[in-house]
């Protein structure tokens, strides 16, 4: 199943202070502009093997970090830049963030402050790749990396909370996750409800509809964790936050082989509604030739919130991503690191740059292993 990565990464100069990306932006075409200024995302083509993704992602992160040290500036793997209110990060296209904005509410700008991971699968077995992605949900816990906003810490996962709570609390069609479903027409006809009734926000609002046509589609006025993209075509899962490359290559490696079996097994929704007696699925999903067999969509949206408040503290959370066959021992979410309960704006600048440090002795321990 080709896979691919997009990950995305505040930029700081030596002093700690976010920056434009500038000419980073020119290091390859697989670097792109984000939404909001001091961010840049790299993107991987699609890859047939672990082997070739992680190839890829290091060398293209690589190659960036060079580049940014070349220009006094350094690349940040955190989800929040931990202090900063969202009006001191100027929007890239003012135009376009402005019409959301418009239309979702004030609540919006927290989305400035958010840098996530994208893992895009192969359209094949559609309904089940979608409702594998629906049930791993809560695996963003393995790589968070920030429970800070504003300078003070908020939730253990403060990037889920802040997308999913409250940028898009009044919209949640646009950006909270969907129920499992039986069928890509399924799919398809909740992606339309959901366009109908955003456009009907706007027409509140009053945008003409011209100018909230020309900027949405159905497939691009929706910001889920999971979702169907037709122009790549992918099943994309949105959820990780920005992380370290090894700890985004191990979350993508196993969630890849979550939604390999779901592909070519299928899936079965028969889970418990109690998510620390979930004893059957725990034993049905260690046997890796039958259907993936997933807890109900109630249980996911506990444990997801579980772990937006808790992360991997949250016992029932480790139990849970066990169950679908997630090793959560192997992870150190960089959040785990930082636990000031408030952050001064020297401090944020300080640990910006350390969480720099750590993604270039990443990067330069995966390079001399390869």
């Amino acid at each position: 199943m080709n896979t691919s990565l997009e990950v995305e990464y505040w930029v700081v100069d030596d002093a700690g202070d976010l920056v434009s990306p500038d000419t980073l932006l020119d290091v390859s075409p697989q670097v792109d502009p984000e939404f909001v200024e001091p961010m840049l995302e790299i993107k991987t083509t699609p890859c047939g093997s672990m082997a070739e993704l992680r190839e890829e992602l290091v060398g293209r992160i690589g190659r960036v970090v060079d580049a940014a040290r070349d220009r006094n500036k350094r690349l940040v793997p955190l989800a929040t830049p931990l202090n900063v209110a969202p009006a001191d990060i100027p929007y890239r296209d003012k135009e376009g963030t402005d019409l959301q904005r418009r239309i979702v509410g004030p609540a919006f700008d927290d989305a400035r402050v958010c840098a996530g991971t994208h893992v895009h699968f192969e359209r094949s077995n559609v309904a089940d790749q979608l409702n594998a992605l629906t049930a791993i949900d809560p695996a963003f816990a393995l790589v968070n990396s920030s429970a800070h906003y504003r300078g003070e810490r908020i939730l253990e996962c403060a990037r889920p909370f802040l997308y999913r709570r409250s940028c898009y609390e009044t919209c949640p069609e646009q950006g909270q996750l969907w129920p499992y479903v039986d069928s890509v027409a399924e799919w398809e006809q909740r992606l339309e409800d959901a366009y109908d009734s955003f456009r009907e926000r706007a027409f509140e609002r009053g945008v003409d509809r011209a100018t909230f046509e020309n900027e949405f589609s159905p497939y691009d006025a929706v910001w889920n964790p999971v979702r169907l993209r037709k122009a790549m075509p992918t099943v994309e899962w949105r959820s990780p936050d920005a992380a370290l490359p090894s700890q985004v290559l191990r979350l993508a490696a196993e969630v890849r082989s979550i939604v390999t079996r779901a592909d070519q097994h299928g899936t079965i929704r028969d889970g418990t509604a109690v998510p620390t007696e979930s004893d059957a699925i725990i034993e049905s999903n260690a046997v890796t030739d039958e259907p993936l067999h997933l807890p109900t969509f109630e249980t996911v949206e506990s444990i997801t919130d579980a772990a937006i408040r808790d992360g991997l503290e949250g016992a029932e959370v480790r139990r849970y991503l066990r169950g679908l066959g997630f090793t959560p021992a192997e992870y150190d979410p960089l959040a785990d690191r930082m636990t000031d309960s408030r952050i001064t704006e020297r401090r944020a600048k300080k640990l910006r740059l350390r969480a720099a440090d750590r993604l270039e002795a990443d990067l330069e321990r995966r390079r001399v292993r390869a």
